[in-house]
């Protein structure tokens, strides 16, 4: 399973890449044919043509052959060497680093270096770097009109491939640090839609337990009294009376199991309500740890008024379950909820009595940022990577909220703002 996740991180479009290989070849034949028979101009023409309609060839048989519409790591790096081979024997006989589209050859790494793995981008610049060196001193001469005898200084001549080579180095660290960051936020958002998937299926399958519940409550009920009654009718019987008692003691039993599968076994038909406040929300979530924690949950809302009612949302759901559950993790005794609003604004603030959060990635704004480090290696065993804060952070803020991490200034813990415009908390 690794290596088909890598797989899919490190990889490229065909058609895409197929695309972009006839726009060059197009480009390189035009140039072919131009100088050839427009400026007339003499130089290895039927060598330059024969390695462009072999390069067409192997864009053909990519095209049409090769059925994977992602390119792995392997097979991109192979085209794209061959690519770069394809430049250089071209520049070869075209004036070497005097050619003017030089700066063309270092392509096919800016590719790999968003695209393909480091290493595979690192070979590529090694190649490029080789053969850049070889064309500063072998190289048939730049096609001309014959009367031009143009002659640069060697330093020149020395400072066009390191100028390249330094643009190269360049643009391929960039590129690898921007494929880098998309990939980890791919692998997070994946991680995101992975965790909701079963969120929305725990969810159903609450619902389809709370509506199973309620509606065998009432049969349930009847097959209770009959049984009742009928230990009534046959009180005398001590045979009959066992298999009634034993029929009461299961069907007490079936209500218990029901009781427990329903969201909320006190509640009649209001689980089926999809209007929710967040003070619902909160209740609910704070409900959940204090049957598997000790610590101290402070809930106030004493600033709230329910003016707002939202439809029952997983992802508002989770997104809390991840802050509270961030502030359960790290606080030592107490966590504290708050609750308030007016005309304007609704605010959530959790707050724990920990750690706080880590003074390099609160100064570096780095929180809600993916697979990150702390460097305090007092707590980083419970710091994790901040995949859920990324996650609970991603959640909210699709639904309009906007998350304020801070440390507490008198009470060193972490300090969560979720602030929402109520005129955006209705549209939920």
């Amino acid at each position: 399973m690794e290596f088909i996740k890598a797989s899919n991180l490190y990889s490229l479009n065909k058609s895409t890449y197929v695309n972009l290989r006839w726009i060059a070849y197009f480009g390189q034949i035009s140039a072919i044919l131009a100088v050839q028979f427009i400026l007339e101009y003499k130089f290895h023409y039927f060598t330059c043509s024969a390695i462009v309609i072999l390069s067409i060839l192997t864009n053909l048989f990519l095209q049409f052959k090769i059925k994977e519409n992602q390119l792995d790591n392997l097979k991109s790096f192979g085209y794209l060497t061959f690519d770069i081979i394809q430049l250089g024997i071209l520049f070869f006989f075209t004036g070497g680093i005097t050619n003017p589209f030089i700066f063309l050859i270092i392509i096919p790494a800016i590719l790999s270096s968003q695209y393909l793995h480091f290493v595979s981008s690192i070979f590529l610049v090694l190649i490029i770097i080789f053969i850049l060196i070889i064309l500063s001193f072998f190289y048939y001469e730049l096609p001309n009109p014959g009367e031009l005898h143009f002659h640069a200084p060697d330093y020149y001549l020395y400072a066009i491939p390191l100028s390249v080579i330094i643009g190269l180095i360049f643009l391929a660290y960039f590129g690898y640090k921007f494929g880098e960051e998309s990939r980890i936020r791919k692998r997070a958002y994946d991680k995101i839609q992975e965790l909701m998937a079963k969120e929305n299926e725990l969810l159903s399958l609450g619902a389809q337990a709370a509506a199973a519940a309620h509606s065998l409550g009432t049969p349930l009920s009847t097959i209770l009294l009959t049984a009742k009654e009928l230990k009534k009718d046959h009180a005398n019987n001590n045979k009959i009376n066992k298999d009634i008692e034993l029929l009461i003691s299961q069907s007490n039993r079936c209500r218990e199991i029901l009781n427990k599968l329903s969201l909320n076994p006190k509640v009649e038909d209001d689980f089926l309500n999809s209007n929710l406040s967040l003070k619902d929300y909160i209740n609910e979530v704070v409900r959940s740890y204090k049957e598997i924690s000790k610590k101290n949950f402070i809930v106030n809302f004493d600033n709230y008024e329910n003016i707002i009612s939202l439809n029952k949302s997983a992802e508002i759901m989770y997104g809390l379950r991840n802050f509270i559950g961030n502030a359960n993790k790290f606080s030592d005794k107490k966590i504290e909820i708050f609750l308030s609003s007016d005309n304007k604004t609704t605010n959530i603030i959790i707050r724990d009595d920990g750690p706080g959060f880590p003074k390099d990635l609160i100064d570096k704004q780095k929180l809600g940022e993916p697979y990150i480090r702390t460097a305090d290696q007092k707590n980083i065993s419970k710091y994790g990577l901040g995949l859920g804060t990324f996650i609970g952070k991603t959640l909210l803020e699709k639904n309009f909220a906007t998350i304020y991490f801070n440390n507490s200034e008198d009470k060193n813990g972490a300090e969560v703002l979720i602030k929402w415009e109520n005129k955006d908390l209705k549209s939920i």
